[in-house]
């Protein structure tokens, strides 16, 4: 993470993913990086579709680092899930020199959904923001992180 912090830009948003087999949810950062706030979720198609849409965000919301979930077992093991989401670091990865890191997304969709539940929202609407809220649990963990690091810093 301190790498990762090294190489953001200053005043440049983070975009934080949440990916799923067939949606990905996107929550982006204010230029602080203090506060995540989740987007969209995008309907998966193929991977060139589904990077072209991210690298629009990216552009449109000056992006200068990404913070993709990766859904760890309970026990911290890898499974075929994260496997998948770090082939599809390394494909977005050819596309862009936005540096990308990944961030432990155990129980993200759980704290979602609990988030949701306790806003009394209806189940239609919760199963339409699932994904981009969880995205911006992802996110606003990573960006807790990046906080935490830039203080002892000193910066």
């Amino acid at each position: 993470m301190t790498a990762f912090s090294d190489a953001l830009e200053p005043m440049k948003a983070l975009v934080g993913l949440d990916l799923g087999t067939a949606t990905l949810g996107v929550a982006v950062s204010d230029l602080m990086l203090s506060v995540a706030t989740p987007l969209e979720t995008i309907k998966r198609k193929k991977f060139s579709v589904d990077a072209a849409a991210l690298l629009a965000i990216a552009e449109n919301r000056s992006v200068g680092g990404i913070v993709l979930g990766l859904p760890l077992n309970m026990d911290g093991s890898e499974g075929p899930r994260a496997q998948s989401t770090r082939a599809f670091a390394r494909n977005l990865a050819r596309l862009t020199e936005i540096p990308i890191i990944f961030w432990d997304e155990r129980l993200s969709t759980v704290a979602a959904e609990r988030a949701l539940l306790e806003a009394d929202t209806s189940r239609k609407r919760r199963a339409e923001v699932i994904d981009h809220v969880a995205a911006g649990f992802i996110l606003q963990g990573a960006l807790d992180r990046l906080k935490h690091i830039r203080q002892s810093d000193g910066r």
